[in-house]
């Protein structure tokens, strides 16, 4: 049997990319997002080219409690434990903390904290019972420096990063590897409309190449914090 990875957030950038990397490596996936026809070409994309992995995706959105519900509850339907779970689906919004509308913050710590804090509770258990697993939650370079314009996604990106401490502390006895991957500027779906050539971000699927090389690391070491930023550096 293939092994399974859950992958959040699973049809755009960075997401998207890990999805691509780990089914063509012949692991089986359980992915979401909110978009229902995003998740039909994806699923049909990553079939087409891998005839031999099952792809499993439901609409679900992660900044409520329901939608983390609804990626548990699936994942409970395949009867198996995570080999890697990636709490990857994020939201980035522009403002500073005395400026910002009035719920963003609350919004950005639902999605960028709460659905990895929820969906790693629900998932570990497994882990725990096999003794052995690998969690990645996708951080960033605002999780360890602040900027002007980052306001809230600073605060939750800081606040993920703690939690990913965290739990790598608790997961040390039960062999499960838990590593923070705080990558710069990517060619996401966040950048859109910014007036700068695409060779000044790093790609998804570097992304996605590093975070596979971690994995494959063997279950003597881990990798707490994976930095990754453009060559250039930030932007």
């Amino acid at each position: 049997m293939n092994k399974l990875a859950i992958i959040t957030g699973g049809t755009k950038g960075i997401g998207k990319a890990l999805v691509e990397k780990f089914a063509s490596q012949g692991f089986d996936i359980l992915t979401c997002a909110r978009n229902t026809s995003d998740l039909e070409s994806l699923k049909s994309t990553i079939c087409e080219l891998n005839k031999d992995v099952q792809i499993v995706t439901c609409v679900a959105d992660l900044s409520t409690k329901k939608g983390r519900e609804v990626i548990l509850e699936t994942y409970k339907t395949l009867n198996r434990t995570v080999d890697v779970l990636v709490n990857n689906a994020g939201l980035f919004v522009v403002g500073q903390i005395h400026n910002e509308a009035e719920g963003v913050l609350e919004n950005q710590i639902q999605t960028n904290l709460m659905s990895a804090y929820d969906i790693s509770r629900g998932i570990i258990p497994g882990m725990i019972s096999k003794k052995v697993g690998t969690i990645f939650n996708i951080c960033s370079t605002a999780s360890i420096v602040p900027y002007v314009s980052g306001g809230s996604y600073c605060i939750s990106k800081f606040a993920l990063l703690g939690m990913t401490k965290v739990l790598r502390e608790e997961m040390k006895e039960h062999n499960i590897r838990v590593t923070a991957v705080l990558p710069g500027a990517t060619l996401t779906a966040s950048w859109e409309g910014v007036d700068l050539p695409k060779e000044r971000f790093m790609k998804p699927e570097d992304v996605a190449d590093a975070i596979w090389g971690v994995y494959n690391l063997s279950n003597q070491t881990v990798v707490e914090e994976l930095l990754l930023r453009p060559q250039l550096g930030d932007i």
